[in-house]
Parts: structure tokens; C-alpha cells; sequence
């Protein structure tokens, strides 16, 4: 079958797209591709590779030929799933890639945050220890991860990984049920404890119509003023304009935000102009180790073959 992979330069160069190759015909790679070239791009196609480029029903309408969409991602919002389903076009997604790399982000950032190694390297690079009048210099606080509690919002592959290395730190884990649930399953707290009591809080979670916005004012305001947020989901989940304001207002002490809404962000963005010394914001690369990019192409090659083999692995429609 013939293949188009419409943005391939969301990825590593170093990556490998042996296993894809392997379960198709052809495959035509472009580094991006804007909205109005997709259509003459993909008109022969009968597989579309899509990271991040929008596939609607008006696009999907015009490509008669196109039997399969790989989502190179877990999210899906980007493709209209319901035109693909009444066209008969199967539509699968990669999960269960990037638990390693997430865990590591979050915990690279929590540590160096409790840790202050940051704040200390400067202290260094400036000339001020070579000043000091004893061997250590005490500066910002450093304080330890162990016995704080961690609030996991999202509990599937990636909230998982993150509660495990939580383990090994002694921390305590408290996953959230779903937002207004009355039934609260096994081993998991309602969502307002878990805000409540939360010394940071670590979202996993989706974007959907219920979680986004989820993070409001509403709930900031309930957090611990102490309160540590780490996004690494969606951007969407956040209000980012009620984040701004708790920021400000010190309502809690620091956010982590590896996702905006928009991506990349226009430079107007609220948070962006915010020069808030309690936040800190990085390009979406949390999930981007070489390795979990490469998880996830091979997850995405298995996608393909079982599609073959008239299979419905990772299917979401």
C-alpha cells in the first residue's frame, strides 16, 4: 500500500522508519505540510502518517483512495474521527511509548526545582563561591522529595510511570478519580482530595471535552499556596489566563508547563509575556527522548501490519 507521512520533522532525524517501510509499498515522507497541500499530496495515498497536521472532513472527502490514518501519537484530536469512520477509513493511534521519557521530564524538573541546582549553579558560574567565607553556601532552600505527596491526574501508561518513580523517592501517590465521579474505585482518591492535598500535581490526563479547562480558577484556588503544577499533557487542560492570575497572586508556588493550547504558541501569549520568576515553560519535549520517538514509529509499524492482517490493533474508531 502507498504511504504519506506528512510530518516527519516532528521527529528526531536520527529515527529509523525501517519496520514502517517494511509493511508498505511506498513511502513518500514530507518534513511539514500546510493545510492547503494535503489534499494533492495524499490524493493517491491509502495510508496518511499524521503527527500533528489536521486531517478534517472536507479533507477527508476528497481522498477517495485513503483506506487508513496513522495517528503518530496518542491524541487524536487532530483528525475528525467520525468523517473518517462513515468514509470506512480505519483510524489507529500509538499509546504506551513514552512512560520512560515522561517520568524522566517530571522528575528531572521536580528535582531541580526542590533541589535549587539551578539556582546553585549560577551562584557558582558567577564568581560567588570563590568569595564565600565557608565551604557551602546556603541560599535558597533545598528540600526533599521524599514523604511530599504527588497528585496524579490521568492514570494510564504515563501517569503509571510517574507514580512508580514517585515510589522510589518515598513519596506518597494519590491518583484522582474522575472530576463530580461518586464512584471512587480502588487505590484512587476524589479529585477534590487529591487537589486539596497535594504538594504537587502531575496531569496525564487527555484532552476531551470534559478535561478541558479542567485546571481553573475554581480548582487553583483550592490547591496548597506551597502547591507545585506539572502539565505534560495537553496545553487545553489549563486555563492559562486563571494560571496567570494564580501565579501572580502567589496562590501556588510554581508551574511546569511542558504544553500550551496552541503550538507552537503565538509570542502574545499570556504565560510567555508573563516573565514570572514561579514558572517555567519548555517546547513540548517531554515525551521526545530518542527513544520513546522511536517506541513509538515501531508501535506505529505494528499498527500498520495488523490493519493488514485485517486486525483492529490500536483502533479508535
Amino acid at each position: 500500500m502507498r504511504a504519506v507521512f506528512l510530518d516527519l520533522q516532528t521527529f528526531n532525524r536520527d529515527i529509523s522508519l525501517a519496520k514502517v517501510t517494511e509493511h508498505v509499498d511506498s513511502l513518500v515522507t514530507f518534513p511539514l505540510t500546510s493545510p492547503e497541500q494535503i489534499v494533492e499530496r495524499c490524493l493517491d495515498a491509502e495510508i496518511i502518517i499524521t503527527n500533528k497536521v489536521v486531517l478534517t472532513q472536507k479533507v477527508i472527502a476528497q481522498l477517495p483512495q485513503l483506506k487508513l490514518i496513522c495517528i503518530a501519537a496518542t491524541g487524536t484530536n487532530n483528525v475528525d474521527i467520525t468523517a473518517a469512520k462513515m468514509a470506512n477509513i480505519a483510524v489507529t493511534n500509538v499509546s504506551g511509548y513514552a512512560g520512560n521519557s515522561i517520568a524522566q521530564y517530571v522528575f528531572s524538573q521536580l528535582l531541580d526545582y526542590f533541589g535549587q541546582t539551578s539556582h546553585y549553579q549560577q551562584y557558582t558560574e558567577q564568581g560567588l563561591w570563590q568569595q564565600s567565607a565557608t565551604f557551602c553556601h546556603q541560599g535558597n532552600t533545598i528540600t526533599e522529595l521524599a514523604n511530599k505527596t504527588i497528585g496524579i491526574i490521568g492514570y494510564g501508561d504515563l501517569g503509571e510511570s510517574v507514580a512508580k518513580v514517585a515510589t522510589a523517592f518515598n513519596m506518597r501517590t494519590l491518583i484522582a478519580e474522575r472530576q463530580h465521579s461518586t464512584n471512587i474505585r480502588e487505590n484512587r482518591f476524589s479529585f477534590e482530595y487529591v487537589i486539596e492535598n497535594a504538594d504537587i500535581l502531575s496531569l496525564h490526563c487527555p484532552q476531551t471535552a470534559e478535561t478541558e479547562n479542567l485546571i481553573d480558577k475554581t480548582i487553583l484556588s483550592k490547591m496548597k499556596r506551597s502547591a507545585v503544577l506539572i502539565n505534560t499533557a495537553r496545553g487545553a487542560i489549563v486555563n492559562n489566563q486563571d494560571l496567570h492570575d494564580a501565579l501572580k497572586n502567589n496562590d501556588i508556588a510554581y508551574a511546569i508547563l511542558d504544553v500550551l493550547e496552541q503550538e507552537p504558541p503565538p509570542p502574545e501569549h499570556v504565560l510567555l509575556n508573563s516573565k514570572f520568576n514561579n514558572l517555567k515553560i519548555t517546547p513540548h519535549i517531554a515525551w521526545a527522548s530518542i527513544e520513546a520517538q522511536q517506541r513509538l514509529l515501531d508501535k506505529l509499524a505494528e499498527n500498520i501490519s495488523s490493519y493488514g492482517k485485517n486486525e483492529r490493533l490500536n483502533r479508535v474508531d
